[in-house]
């Protein structure tokens, strides 16, 4: 099972950026959904951002972060990214990555199919904060 780390969440403030990154244990080699998750005491495992490493394929994102936000992996480097710009109070929450076996799914919508219980493989967290 992929074992994923991440790092990069910091308090800043309205307006301004931060970049997430998700380090995993092996390579992608086409062979998984990725995605950004976020939970706040109100909600948990909100889909952020969702992307299939086969490429090409569109990644997904929520409406809330649609053209501030971009995801992105480097299969090089194991790792995932979510470039987060324009943060609002609203995006601060606990962020998580998740993996699962992508099977047929070429791009995110599909990937983000079943919501974060289909995602096999969750990382700890890195928390953002974001105050206005």
């Amino acid at each position: 099972q992929l074992q994923l780390v991440e790092s990069g969440g910091n308090s800043v403030q309205a307006g301004g950026s931060l970049t997430l990154s998700c380090l995993a244990s092996e390579e992608f080699y086409s062979r998984y959904c990725l995605g950004w998750f976020r939970q706040t005491p109100e909600k948990e495992g909100d889909a952020v951002a969702v992307i299939s490493t086969f490429g090409g394929g569109a990644p997904y994102y929520a409406e809330s972060v649609k053209g501030r936000f971009t995801i992105s992996y480097d299969d090089s480097k194991n790792t995932l990214y979510l470039q987060m710009n324009s943060l609002k109070p609203e995006d601060s929450a606990m962020y998580y990555c998740a993996a699962k076996y992508r099977g047929t799914a070429l791009d995110g919508a599909s990937c983000s199919r079943g919501g974060v219980i289909a995602f096999t493989s969750r990382g700890q967290g890195t928390r953002v904060t974001v105050s206005s």
